[in-house]
C-alpha cells in the first residue's frame, strides 16, 4: 500500500540519505552487520532487529503513519531472490 504523503522513490531517497549521512557510522558495527534497520524518514528515529518486521512495527507504534525505510545493515539489499547479497563497505 502506498504511503499517503511520500512516493516509494522519495522514501528510498530520504532513507538512504539519512542512513549515509548520520546513521551508518553509528550502526555498522560487527554485532549489527546483517540485521535489519528501519528508519522513520521524517524524524530520523530508527530501530534495529534480526526480524524483518519488528523494527518497523516499533517505529509505527512510536510514530503512527510514519514513512519507514528499511535495509539490511552492511548489505546492498534486504533479500536476494535468485542471486546473492553483496556486502557493502563503510
Amino acid at each position: 500500500m502506498p504511503h499517503p504523503r511520500f512516493s516509494g522513490d522519495e522514501i528510498t531517497r530520504r532513507g538512504e540519505a539519512l542512513y549515509d549521512q548520520s546513521i551508518r557510522a553509528l550502526v555498522e558495527t560487527q554485532e549489527n552487520i546483517g540485521k535489519i534497520i528501519s528508519i522513520d524518514i521524517e524524524t530520523g528515529d530508527y530501530e534495529i532487529d534480526t526480524d524483518v518486521l519488528a523494527p518497523a512495527r516499533r517505529l509505527q507504534a512510536k510514530h503512527s503513519g510514519a514513512a519507514i525505510y528499511g535495509k539490511r545493515i552492511g548489505y546492498n539489499a534486504v533479500f536476494a531472490v535468485g542471486g546473492s547479497l553483496v556486502r557493502t563497505s563503510k
